[in-house]
Order: structure tokens, then sequence, then C-alpha cells
């Protein structure tokens, strides 16, 4: 199924032997893909924007990791598919990285609710990011996970200015214990603008 449909299937998984002789080369090829999918924003932050390939990659990895055969393919999409856009939205992976255990887990403390503080702005217009349908990703007690999924959807004016190379795109958090943006530069708005149909 080609990726314009916005949804892994069966069809399109590889069998497992394939896979294990493919999957150097596809890794190597989806390393530029993924490259200009990323954007860090502030010291701990980084978006990792998913797409058919990334999901397709991820699904494989999971079947080839897990070793669940047919029984598992079910189970693996119905977790991966929401992350594909489906043409008028962007969606990314939000992880926060602290390689130093107790200074993430103080820093998860302090950020809970820096999921619904996510946006992009286009110009003067912002678009505020959601959480997906995904278990709440900050506890009661106030700390977060440091994986997150965050949906931006568009308006077809938003999408046509997204694309033109006039107005500024930013990606921002607005947390109040962490507040940071960053410009998205051209090569990745040109990615990332793939995801529109």
């Amino acid at each position: 199924m080609p990726a314009s449909q916005h949804r892994i299937v069966p069809a399109d998984l590889l069998p497992s032997e394939v896979y294990a002789r493919e999957r150097n080369a596809r890794r190597r090829a989806l390393i530029p893909v993924k490259h200009n999918r990323r954007l860090e924003v502030g010291p701990f932050v980084t978006f990792y924007f998913e797409n058919f390939e990334t999901m397709l990659a991820q699904v494989q990895e999971m079947l080839r990791i897990e070793r669940g055969g047919e029984a598992q393919i079910a189970g693996e999409l119905e977790a991966y598919n929401p992350l594909i856009p489906q043409g008028s939205e962007l969606i990314a992976t939000m992880m926060i990285e602290i390689d130093e255990p107790s200074r993430r887990a103080a820093m998860l403390l302090k950020l809970g609710g820096i999921e619904n503080c996510v946006w992009m702005q286009i110009g003067r217009e912002r678009i505020a990011a959601s959480p997906t349908d995904y278990a709440d990703r900050t506890t009661p007690e106030g700390k977060t996970s440091s994986v997150h999924w965050i949906r931006f959807s568009f308006t077809p004016a938003q999408i046509r200015a997204f694309g033109a190379s006039a107005e500024d795109v930013v990606l921002g958090i607005s947390h109040e214990n962490y507040g940071h943006m960053a410009v998205v530069p051209p090569d990745k708005r040109t990615e990332l603008a793939k995801d529109f149909d």
C-alpha cells in the first residue's frame, strides 16, 4: 500500500527472513530522512516527526525484536498506525533526553503537563499541539514521562503557509519550567511538508 494511504497494512511488511537480509540497507537509507525530521528545542527536548516510513521501520523492528510472528502484527499496527500523519497534520515523538538518571528524574518532576504546552507558529499564527490519544503521560503527582506523542492539526491555509518560504516556522514549548523555541530550517520544512496531502 502506498504511503499516501496513511496506514500500514500487513501486506506492507516484509517476511522476517527478507527483512533480516535487507535490514542494514534499509536502516542506512532511512538515516537522511530521519535527520530532516529531527529538531531540538532547548537543551533537553527533541522532536522526531513521524511518517509512514519511520513507522513502517518501527513495526519491522518490533517484529524482529519480539519475534511474535503473525500473532504480533495486529498489536503493532494498532500501536503505530495512529502515529502516521493523515494528510493535514504533523505528528512527533517528543523526547526529554537527559543522560544522567538523577538529573533526569528531578527534571521530569518539574515538567508535568509539558505535553500541553507545545506549539508551532507560522508567521504570526500559532497552532497549539495536542497529545495523541495515548494514556496520560503526566502522573497525578506531576511527574511527566520522558516520551510523548504530539499532534499538530493544520487548516488548508496553514498548510500553504507552511510551504511558503516567506514565513518563518517556529516550534516551541511554553512550560513554566521549560520555555524554549527553535526555527524549523528550510531542509526540515521541505521534508515535513511531504506529510501534507
